[in-house]
């Protein structure tokens, strides 16, 4: 009587199941959206990429690596390949990081980047000045970019498949940077980078990468970057706008803008170093200035032990809304790429005031998916 009855509960369940199932879709959509990850909802779309830390460069932080390989298929280095540490002494690379990056893309048949070949922030100190600590000639740092350059691309070509050659050249009011590439060189030390990365892997995409590239004046800047390189016959295939943003920030409808925008000049878009903090900002100006720093206080890190549920609420709402516009312009879209793999390893932990507890991602600090991440992916028709 007992196993009848056991049965027979078992069978009213499933019939509830389908019942429940069939007034709304079909189970093996159910079962579909369920082992969907990122990067099997957004395929033939764009990529979806994260930025990888040193410990997961090395293999260390195995956890992690298994959300990359699980959720993405593109990668870029967080640090490893920034000029002050792949070339810290003239003449003296050291590849050790770089090379297990790669090498873990390869083996992954992830997208690879490189970031980033031009900066005017980690860049080698050295590179600019002569054993005097003079600024040196323009001929001088032409030709130790022209080196830099040849030397990272050649040794990555066929293996990289994108490089962001030009970091942050324009500053957040109006214009080019006045950094030393552009006080010794000029600026046509942006035309001269996108040359050599094209002579030194002719077969990998180049980028311009920069943040804040929703604000209009920032937008027509780098619309006039992208317009000066292509006049002069040189290739640059895509703009990365770099996407840290604050919660509550209104920017959704500005980023589509940009999205069009620079689609119209007819280079492939990119949304980058993604990432959404929940934390107060110390400065009304959001922006991803590295030089900034600011003490921390209690009322700027709010969150230190979890994060509450109406404030997960807003983190995922602001992300689907920003999705939404992806996924609208996803022919102009190549990649969406997050800076990071997990709120442990973020730089808003960091910056701009240190000590802080942020949650910026779509992974917590023990690899587990936030409700975020069903949401985007439930978007996805």
């Amino acid at each position: 009587m007992r196993k009848t009855i056991f049965i027979s509960l078992k069978l009213a369940a499933l019939v509830a199941f389908v019942g429940l199932v069939s007034c709304s879709q079909p189970v093996k959509d159910v079962v579909k959206k369920e082992s969907q990850t990122l990067k099997s909802a957004f395929e033939g779309k764009f990529l979806i990429g994260g930025a990888l830390n040193t410990p997961q460069c090395t293999g260390e932080d195995t956890a992690a690596l298994d959300v990359v390989k699980n959720q993405f298929n593109s990668i870029v280095a967080e640090n490893c390949m920034k000029g002050e540490v792949i070339q810290p002494q003239q003449g003296v690379f050291d590849f050790t990081l770089s090379d297990q990056f790669v090498d873990f893309g390869v083996a992954s048949n992830m997208f690879i980047i490189g970031h980033t070949l031009v900066w005017h922030s980690q860049a080698p100190p050295w590179i600019f000045v002569d054993a005097e600590g003079n600024d040196v000639s323009r001929d001088t740092l032409v030709a130790r970019m022209k080196d830099h350059i040849y030397t990272v691309v050649g040794r990555y070509k066929g293996r990289v498949n994108g490089w962001d050659v030009v970091n942050e050249a324009i500053i957040d009011d109006a214009g080019l940077r006045e950094s030393k590439w552009y006080q010794i060189i000029g600026p046509d030390y942006i035309e001269l980078a996108f040359q050599f990365a094209n002579e030194a892997d002719p077969e990998a995409e180049l980028y311009y990468n920069d943040y804040n590239l929703y604000q209009e004046h920032k937008r027509n800047e780098t619309i006039k970057l992208v317009k000066s390189v292509q006049e002069k016959g040189l290739r640059i295939d895509g703009v990365g706008m770099q996407a840290h943003y604050g919660l509550g920030s209104n920017v959704v409808s500005d980023v589509e803008a940009s999205i069009v925008a620079f689609s119209e000049t007819g280079v492939k878009v990119m949304m980058t170093e993604l990432d959404i903090s929940v934390l107060p900002f110390p400065t009304e100006q959001i922006t991803a200035e590295v030089s900034q720093s600011y003490k921390n206080k209690p009322e700027f890190n709010p969150y230190t032990e979890q994060l509450p549920d109406s404030v997960q609420e807003q983190f995922t709402q602001f992300y689907s809304d920003l999705f939404k516009v992806y996924i609208k312009h996803a022919d102009k879209i190549s990649r969406v790429t997050f800076w990071g793999v997990n709120d442990s390893q973020t730089w808003r932990n960091y910056w701009p005031i240190n000590g802080r507890t942020d949650y910026p991602l779509f992974f917590d600090r023990n690899n587990q998916a936030k409700p975020v991440v069903a949401a985007v992916i439930g978007l996805v028709e």
